[in-house]
């Protein structure tokens, strides 16, 4: 007997028919693709390495996690300050944004790096439990590491949005609108949606250029040999300072993560921290970062907007995330799409970045305050401040750099607070922070980046 989508909560859709079936996997599909898509479009990342990344991972996933957690993996916006550093997009003789295929690969070996962390911190879990590891990354180090991300991109979208304000202006009208007063997945559509209206208002003033879709193919490798991160563990400078750069931002992701995982368990009503188990997702997180970063494409995420997607279906069952998957790999053969989207304007890009920076620094705080954090307490106030000043005011500085051997390791504004945030919070007597495994952490854990 096949069950309405909607009535109540499906485990297992096959009872809903293949066709049904493939409708709800596309439906996963276009929720991740925006904010996807919108990552190699600041970054200057291949799309269709992408796509083939967010598909290979979540498959890869799903299997490390037995095919139990019905979650996609998508492009990780916490990244984007990393990779802004290390690899700045330039800018060509027209002014327009290109990408810096000098150093994306060595930004991407440094991603690859970062899933590793991951994996280290799975294998503690296991070993000690999760309760003692995640008494280092306290909502006072993790929210205030959040909101400096958001802080640092800043620039980088009003540059974007200056290049047309009219394009930055519709984009980011329509994402608040969707956002606000948007019903169904009008609501969890927003930066889609958002790109698509101001999209057509480009083509409508003539600021959109066709050429390269002509030139493009309608199948071809979604991988770029120069930009794998596999080719450039090479020991050079650029390596190490991309490491330092990019690793410590795991720290936050690890949190991300948490989070997403816990709001999955609380919309299907399953504990997947406890079963297949919180070591299990992470370990899962992590090695599907490291292959992006290995085949040249931004880090991985667990991806919030799918787990509303779950929310609105009440379709549970991790086969039609499964399929989403396969369908984020075949939009990757196909070049001639990847040029479809790289026509879209920068001023476009930076009205939707507008809000998306704003909103990672608004997570940041929200983690804070849902987590009740304490600042009437000078511990907290001190590891919080140290923080916010490490991150900006050395970003602004341009960093630091410490010669080692034969090597001048640089640590940006982020790698620092990262670090010393830590450090400060190990040290500092009061650390009473305690994680619950059992049902799943703090409401404030439950948050994207």
């Amino acid at each position: 007997m096949k069950k309405q989508i909607g009535a109540e909560g499906i485990f297992d859709a096959r009872q809903l028919g293949a066709p049904k079936m493939l409708i709800l996997g596309v439906q996963h599909t276009f929720a991740m693709f925006g904010a996807t898509v919108l990552v190699p479009l600041l970054t200057g990342l291949s799309v269709s390495t992408t796509l083939l990344c967010a598909g290979l991972g979540t498959l890869l996933f799903h299997l490390i996690t037995k095919g139990k957690v019905p979650a996609f993996l998508g492009s990780s916006f916490a990244f984007l300050g990393g990779f802004g550093i290390v690899a700045p997009m330039l800018q060509d003789a027209q002014g327009n944004s290109v990408p810096n295929t000098q150093m994306l690969p060595y930004a991407c070996a440094a991603v690859a790096c970062a899933g590793l962390v991951y994996v280290v911190i799975s294998l503690l879990i296991s070993a000690f439990g999760v309760g003692r590891i995640m008494r280092f990354f306290p909502p006072v180090v993790t929210g205030p590491i959040i909101i400096s991300i958001g802080l640092i991109l800043s620039s980088s979208a009003i540059s974007n949005a200056a290049t047309n304000w009219l394009l930055a202006i519709v984009a980011l009208a329509v994402v608040i609108i969707c956002n606000i007063w948007g019903k169904g997945m009008v609501k969890i559509l927003p930066i889609l949606i958002g790109v698509i209206v101001s999209y057509l208002v480009a083509l409508a003033t003539g600021a959109v250029s066709f050429d390269a879709i002509g030139q493009a193919a309608w199948f071809g490798l979604p991988l770029h040999t120069s930009e794998m991160g596999i080719f450039y563990f090479d020991g050079s400078p650029e390596f190490v300072s991309a490491l330092f750069t990019i690793v410590p931002i795991a720290i936050a992701t690890v949190m991300e993560h948490i989070g997403d995982i816990a709001s999955i368990s609380a919309t299907t009503g399953k504990n997947f921290i406890r079963d297949p188990g919180l070591n299990r997702t992470i370990m899962g997180d992590g090695l599907a970062t490291t292959l992006a970063g290995l085949l040249g494409g931004p880090a991985n995420t667990t991806y919030g907007e799918n787990t509303g997607v779950l929310a609105l279906s009440k379709v549970y069952d991790p086969r039609v995330v499964r399929i989403a998957a396969c369908f984020a790999l075949l939009f990757s053969f196909c070049p001639k799409f990847e040029a479809l989207i790289n026509t879209i304007p920068s001023g476009i890009i930076g009205g939707i970045s507008f809000i998306l920076y704003g909103m990672i620094s608004a997570i940041g705080v929200r983690n804070v305050v849902e987590n009740q954090v304490d600042f009437t307490n000078s511990r907290n106030l001190i590891i919080a401040a140290v923080i916010l000043v490490s991150a900006l005011g050395f970003n602004a500085y341009g960093g630091i750099t410490i010669p080692v051997g034969g090597y001048s390791i640089s640590l940006t504004g982020l790698a620092i607070a990262s670090l010393l945030g830590i450090l400060l919070n190990a040290i500092l007597p009061g650390n009473d922070y305690a994680f619950d495994k059992v049902d799943g952490g703090e409401q404030g854990l439950n948050m994207q980046v």
